[in-house]
């Protein structure tokens, strides 16, 4: 009989996988992944790992299977806090979700539950795994969940072949609804719960008054770039290659603070990022501003009004050669080749039509339509069908 380890997260998603998998005749144990306690930063009164942690306890009770917790949360700090701090400081913006998963649920979890005797690790993921042949060798497949609303595909983009191997995703076949219905007839406690809404580890806890107390305010200024400016004319002088109008295409824009308006005062740059409409705290304007860049050397936040400002589109995007991950290895390109592809840039965008091309100093994707908010430090995930092929960290 194979042995499942579930990371039990105390939400309903964790526990119908649980279920399911006893079902299927796995001999199936629960673990809770403790990844914060420094209380210090948890706004509310109410202690929500505790919560979560019992209620994954109850759930693993009415199952009749082993629970225990598990602390990770030194590990928690030092691979994703730290990092998101040290991104933030750059002004980029991370993706603490996508680096749980490579980082600890896929790596420091999935170590423990392989010293326990599993043999797979199962998470309330909604995607689905399968599996081709290659040159007579098994190759795993991330594909998206049957939900088109809750695919999380995305979050599992920095996975690999080694760590898809030993993974499960029981609920990947489910809608959300049918999981709700499936632990009300076993009177899971959990069914009614709603989903947990932050960051996959903090809880109740609000990304600025976190970053606040680990990054010093200081105040800085909002400018106004106009729509009309001169920055965005798209003329470039003479015969460029693919490559050269790629780069041009996917460049940061050289805002200066002279360029605009002083709109306000914000409280540190690394606060903001791209796209952002609420927190500027700048009234009077016909239009919402909308952060079109930051610029976190001079402590500025570049503002543009309306979602339809020119300061807030792309048409391409670059991934460093290092950051660029194949989940099929076997798909990878080789310099000067390009890739017909569907793209996101984000969790629950819809998938765009895009182009990767792959050259010596990392990849350029580029979009069939301008897209809004290309975010650095963010995560573009790219897909043949409903399967994510590979993804990179934005530069």
């Amino acid at each position: 009989m194979k042995r499942v380890v579930v990371g039990l997260s105390g939400g309903v998603d964790s526990s119908v996988a649980a279920y399911l998998l006893q079902q299927q005749g796995y001999e199936v144990i629960g673990l809770f992944m403790k990844n914060w306690h420094d209380d210090s930063v948890t706004i509310s009164n109410e202690c929500p790992w505790l919560e979560d942690n019992n209620d994954a306890l109850l759930v693993a009770e009415k199952l009749g299977i082993p629970f225990q917790t598990v602390d990770l949360s030194e590990q928690y700090k030092e691979k994703i806090v730290d990092y998101m701090f040290n991104e933030y400081e750059k002004g980029r913006t991370p993706n603490p979700d996508v680096l749980c998963n490579r980082e600890i649920k896929f790596d420091v979890f999935m170590k423990i539950a392989l010293s326990l005797g599993a043999d797979y690790v199962a998470t309330g993921h909604y995607c689905r795994k399968g599996e081709v042949e290659f040159n007579g060798e098994k190759v795993y497949q991330l594909l998206a969940g049957v939900d088109n609303n809750k695919d999380q595909s995305y979050f599992l983009c920095q996975l690999s072949q080694e760590q898809l191997s030993k993974s499960l995703f029981p609920i990947g076949e489910l809608t959300k609804p049918e999981v709700r219905e499936i632990a009300a007839q076993m009177e899971l406690v959990t069914a009614e719960k709603k989903d947990s809404q932050g960051l996959c580890f903090i809880g109740k806890v609000r990304l600025p008054e976190f970053l606040q107390q680990k990054l010093q305010p200081k105040e800085g200024t909002i400018i106004q770039i106009d729509k009309n400016d001169s920055v965005y004319s798209n003329d470039i002088d003479g015969e460029l290659s693919i490559e050269d109008k790629l780069s041009f295409a996917s460049r940061k824009l050289p805002y200066t603070p002279t360029m605009g308006k002083v709109m306000g005062k914000h409280q540190g740059a690394h606060y903001f990022t791209v796209g952002q409409r609420k927190g500027l705290n700048v009234g009077g304007t016909t239009d919402p501003l909308f952060v079109i860049a930051t610029d976190v050397n001079t402590n500025t936040i570049y503002t543009g009004l309306s979602s339809m400002h020119p300061g807030l589109f792309k048409k391409a995007l670059f991934i460093d050669k290092t950051e660029v991950h194949w989940i099929r290895k076997d798909l990878a390109l080789a310099e000067g080749e390009t890739m017909e592809v569907m793209a996101r840039i984000r969790y629950r965008q819809p998938l765009q039509r895009a182009t990767l091309h792959q050259f010596e100093s990392g990849m350029y994707i580029s979009f069939e339509e301008p897209q809004s908010a290309i975010t650095e430090g963010q995560f573009a995930a790219w897909y043949i069908g409903d399967e994510l092929i590979g993804s990179g960290v934005i530069s």
